[in-house]
């Protein structure tokens, strides 16, 4: 294999049971894992030992479902808040990265720029922050507020939090911030971080969305179903880096993939459709009404196609995703609820470790992205069987590093160090 050959970036997205909405009925499954810290150290030491880049604990401030019964029926219900786990994470691992949620619309930039470098301290350079808006009413009720701020409001007010914070993880240059949400006086009280500032991580894929992480992210994660789809947001992303003085490679985009691996296509299958078969109509329509951000979407015969949808001030990105698979493959509510649940609108593959590798390979190799954000769907089993099984393929075929080259998460990522 050549030296300069481009390898795939690997992130492990951790989630207490598994990111399959029923995966806290499987048979295998820990229960209880949402709050066992043994449990989240051996999920990071098993992607640490297949030389993944990055861990991924995502959050939100709040339960997911507004209905408390369907809430406890799914794997999203128990889970330690992200940047504390990180921390505990940081002792317990030596080379991995480690990247928290943490939102703009709750925290403020001082506090949370001074956690982030802490841990970035704590790890030896390690650390990364995922900055989301937050698009769920049920967090917004938990902190005062009196509804969810509109998308625009949202992200003006992110655009101006990541502002500040990449200002003060700059260290001494610091001078201060008076803005329009914000105004803060001094710069932190730590050193620069040993990889001159943690990684700055986005999700979001509206326009807005986009534009934000063109002027300030250093990795991207998105959901895509299609080859087209994910080809036309990388190529748009990368595109508008340049307008803000950026280089393309200075984003690496990791779409989410949801891997369902075995020795044999049969039996891949079978563990997926054994999975699918634990998923209560009513826990799956309720997901999906989530993510769309609508209450009443179970007034509707679950049978029949997806109505008509309202534009809301949730994530219209997600939103649009389901509405044009449910029309691109004539799916009914119960169809593309189950299959939702499944990987949460991200892409799925069900097959061998060579058939995975070819899906992955296609899109890497096709500008279609640079990694991908791995998301099992039980833990620790599926975790497991992608780094016996498919890690290995990769490496056979010179995509996947054998050993850490470095030692900050910037360093495995290949990003500039922050002048």
């Amino acid at each position: 294999m050549s030296a300069s050959k481009r390898q795939m970036k690997l992130g492990a997205f951790l989630w207490a049971t598994g990111h399959h909405i029923a995966a806290w009925r499987h048979p295998q499954a820990h229960v209880t894992a949402g709050i066992d810290i043994d449990h989240y150290i051996q999920l990071a030491r098993i992607a640490e030992a297949a030389k993944f880049d990055m861990i991924f604990c995502e959050d939100a401030a709040g339960l997911r479902e507004a209905d408390v019964g369907i809430a406890s029926q799914t794997s999203r219900s128990i889970g330690l808040e992200p940047i504390s786990l990180l921390s505990a994470l940081a002792v317990q691992t030596e080379r991995i990265g480690l990247v928290s949620t943490a939102s703009t619309s709750y925290n403020e930039p001082y506090g949370l720029a001074r956690t982030f470098l802490s841990i970035d301290h704590l790890s030896g350079g390690r650390a990364g922050w995922n900055l989301v808006t937050s698009a769920s009413p049920i967090e917004a009720a938990n902190f005062g507020s009196t509804g969810l701020r509109p998308h625009a409001d949202r992200y003006e007010r992110a655009r101006e939090f990541a502002e500040v914070v990449s200002g003060l993880w700059q260290g001494g240059s610091f001078q201060g911030h008076d803005g329009q949400s914000f105004s803060v006086r001094d710069p932190l009280d730590l050193q620069r971080s040993p990889q001159g500032a943690p990684v700055m991580v986005q999700a979001g894929a509206s326009d807005l969305g986009r534009d934000l992480a063109a002027r300030t992210a250093d990795v991207v994660f998105t959901a895509a179903q299609t080859f087209e789809e994910a080809k036309a947001f990388y190529d748009d992303l990368k595109g508008r880096m340049t307008g803000y003085g950026r280089e393309p490679d200075d984003i690496k985009i990791m779409p989410g993939v949801s891997p369902v691996v075995a020795e044999t296509e049969a039996e891949a299958r079978e563990k997926y459709e054994e999975l699918q078969e634990l998923i209560p109509d009513d826990v799956g329509v309720a997901l999906l009404s989530s993510y769309l951000s609508i209450s009443d979407l179970g007034r509707y015969p679950i049978d029949g196609p997806m109505p008509e949808l309202p534009e809301t001030e949730g994530m219209k990105s997600r939103q649009a995703l389901v509405v044009e698979q449910s029309r691109r493959d004539g799916l009914s509510i119960r169809q593309l609820a189950r299959h939702f649940a499944g990987a949460r609108g991200h892409w799925r593959i069900v097959g061998t470790a060579a058939q995975v590798a070819d899906e992955l390979q296609a899109r890497f190799e096709g500008g279609a992205a640079d990694g991908f954000n791995v998301m099992p769907s039980w833990f620790p089993g599926e975790l497991d069987a992608f780094c016996a099984l498919v890690v290995p393929e990769l490496r056979r075929r010179g995509l996947f590093r054998t050993d850490y080259q470095g030692h900050t998460l910037r360093d495995h990522l290949g990003l500039k160090r922050p002048a």
